[in-house]
Parts: C-alpha cells; structure tokens; sequence
C-alpha cells in the first residue's frame, strides 16, 4: 500500500477541498493511504473541513500557517513526512508547492495545479518554474490549466498530465442553511462562489434588472463570502434591484440549493475549473457561464447550458430569461447536463488516473538536481 501524503493550505471548504473530500476516500478504496497534512489559515474557518474528512475516513495532521512566509513551517512539515513515511507527497496550490517542496526530501513530488489566477503569471512564474525542476509530476485539472502552465507559467510539459475532477454525486451536507426567505414564487438563479472579482459576480447583478423586465420574479441567490458583499449590495441598490439579491452566506446544504434553484449562474473571469458546475449538472440544473477557461470543457454550449462572453451583462440576462422562458429547454439542457457529469467526470476515472501519475512518479528517475545532495561537512582531522 502506498502511502501519500496530500498538503494544502486549508482556509474553509472551497473547489479544491472538496475536491480533496472526494478524491481521498477513492484513492483508498484503491489501496492507496492517505494522509492530508494541512496548513491551516487562521483567517479562515477549516473545522468544517477537517469535519467533513474525518466523517469519509480520512486522516489529517494540521500545522498551524499563520503567515504566507513561516520559516519554520518546512521544518514542522518535514517531521510530518518522515513520521509518517510518505513515499509520495502530493502537493495543492502554492502554499503547498513552496512548503511540500523544501519539507519533502526522498519522497517524490507531485504538484496538482488548480487554478489558473492572474497572480501566477507575474514575479512568482520564476519561483514556479523553480519548483517545477524538484517536481516528477505536475496534474492539471483541465486542458485549458495545462496549456496556461505550459504556454504562459513556462512549466515543462513533458511533466504534465490532465485529470478532470470527478464527482459522482452532489455534495453531502456539512450543516444547516442559512434562513433564506424568498418571494412566493420566485424563480432561483442560484451562484455557489467566493464574493470576489474572479466570480463575476457584479455582472450577475448587472443582468438582474434585464431579466426582471421579462420575468419579475427572478431573484439572485449567492452563496459564499468574500470581501465584496458590501459592493455587490450597493451595485444592486443602485440598479433598483436589492430586493432581489440574497447573499445569506455559506450553505451548510449545497445540494438543498441545487435541486431549488431554476438556473445556475457562473459568469466568472477565469476558472480553474469550476467544480460548483459540475455540481449544478449532476442536479440537472441549465447553466449559464462565461466563455473562459476551463469552463468550455465542462459546459458544453447549446447542449448542456449556455456560454456568454465574460463580463457581458446582457448576453448573462438574454441567456437567462431564454430558459426561464422555455422550461422545456430548460429541462433539456439540465437532463443532458447530468448525462454529460456521469459519462465524463465520474470519481473512477479521476482516481484511476491519478494512480497512474503516482506510479510514475515512483518509477522515474528523479530530475538531476534533486538527486544532488550538498555536500558533507569536513570535520578537522583527528590525530
């Protein structure tokens, strides 16, 4: 059995936990076991998490991360792994590439590449493709993030391998929702996101008064926090439409959501991958997302939802009030949705991909500059 230990910097239940919440468990059920060692955020909320894994099984160390530089972290890090006797350290998202890096020393190194943030394409590209020379394996989750890392990040493509996030079903529960009190029949557009630019956000509110022309009683339901509640708030007052806004925090039930809601609203910047699409499909829920990304893998256009320019509040409206306006259309897409998530994204194929990256990171050779070990302290000469 191969033991592997699995660190990200965990700040809440976000797409790559959950991605985490679902690929563990599958990893073991293979023979595979599992450890997440996690850097916990102290500006975040990780109990959920930790919660959630346990409950599937799972094992976890937490190492508190308080800074985005901590000299010491490596060395706590690094006593995990030799305790632990990973023989693979399987790495999330940059606080863990830098920290799994300098912590892991025999075992080798993969590093998932989750999302594809402006942020890696400025000063710290060089300190990624530094990292990327110690690395036997690098996984991107979509085809889009692999041409980004490749083209623009400078990572070696011969390292590289493509795994799709799997899901088989929708998100168990973790908690209560929040009380949300909507009109008497109102017509859900449903969003599960960070309130952050990257969302795209702003240009669902943006589409709410045009969709309301049409269909008053639409209403907007965002799920998530994030620094920009207050603006988004203010965005809708000023368009007249605040009473159609409810931002009531995160949900405990996701899927209570999913199986309400009448269109799932993604109209974001970039994207990793977009998880919560992937979710919305498998509740066979029509879906409206913008033309970026990763998420032209996922949401097929004309046949599973209906893709719009980024940052195009009228195509936004103009695609939502046309499945509000044909549930026959509506219940199309969605059904196709579902038909498209269990054919191509199931748990099965994600896991038996990633043994595969596993089983070539043990049989490798190692890079040349990982195998180089300084060289050994001379001691005086004993007489």
């Amino acid at each position: 059995m191969t033991r592997v230990a699995h660190v990200h910097r965990i700040s809440g239940i976000g797409g790559s936990e959950r991605h985490l919440l679902t690929l563990l468990p599958a990893l073991a059920a293979r023979g595979v076991e599992p450890l997440l060692v996690g850097l916990d955020d102290p500006g975040g909320e990780p109990d959920a998490f930790y919660a959630a894994l346990t409950a599937a099984g799972v094992p976890a160390r937490r190492l508190a991360s308080p800074r985005d530089l901590d000299p010491p972290l490596p060395v706590a890090l690094s006593r995990v792994l030799r305790s632990w006797r990973a023989e693979v350290v399987h790495t999330h998202l940059v606080h863990a590439d830098v920290y799994g890096t300098l912590a892991a020393r025999d075992a080798p190194l993969v590093s998932t590449k989750h999302n594809d943030d402006p942020f890696r394409l400025g000063p710290f590209r060089y300190v990624e493709r530094a990292l990327a020379r110690r690395v036997r394996r690098i996984v991107a989750i979509t085809h889009a993030l692999a041409r980004f890392n490749v083209e623009r990040v400078g990572l070696p493509a011969d390292k590289l391998s493509v795994i799709h996030y799997g899901l088989d079903d929708l998100p168990p529960s973790w908690g209560p929702n929040p009380d949300v009190r909507l009109p008497r029949g109102a017509r859900v557009l449903l969003s599960v996101s960070r309130l952050v630019g990257q969302k795209g956000l702003d240009v669902a509110v943006a589409a709410l008064p045009r969709v309301r022309e049409r269909h008053p009683s639409a209403v907007l339901v965002v799920f998530g926090e994030g620094p920009l509640r207050a603006e988004l708030q203010e965005r809708a007052r000023a368009l007249g439409v605040a009473d159609a806004l409810f931002l009531p925090g995160r949900a405990g039930d996701v899927a209570e959501w999913l199986r309400r809601a009448d269109v799932f609203v993604h109209p974001a910047r970039w994207e990793g991958f977009g998880l919560v699409l992937l979710e919305a499909m498998l509740a066979s829920l029509p879906v409206v997302a913008s033309h970026v990304s990763s998420i032209p893998e996922i949401v097929v256009h004309g046949e599973t939802g209906a893709l719009v320019p980024p940052d195009d509040a009228r195509a936004v409206a103009d695609a939502i009030a046309r499945l509000l306006d044909d549930e026959a259309l509506a219940r199309r897409l969605g059904a196709a949705g579902l038909d498209r998530a269990r054919a191509s994204f199931s748990v099965a194929q994600m896991a038996e991909r990633t043994l595969a990256v596993y089983e070539q990171a043990l049989t490798e050779r190692p890079p040349r500059a990982a195998r180089l070990r300084p060289p050994a302290r001379r001691g005086r000469a004993r007489s």
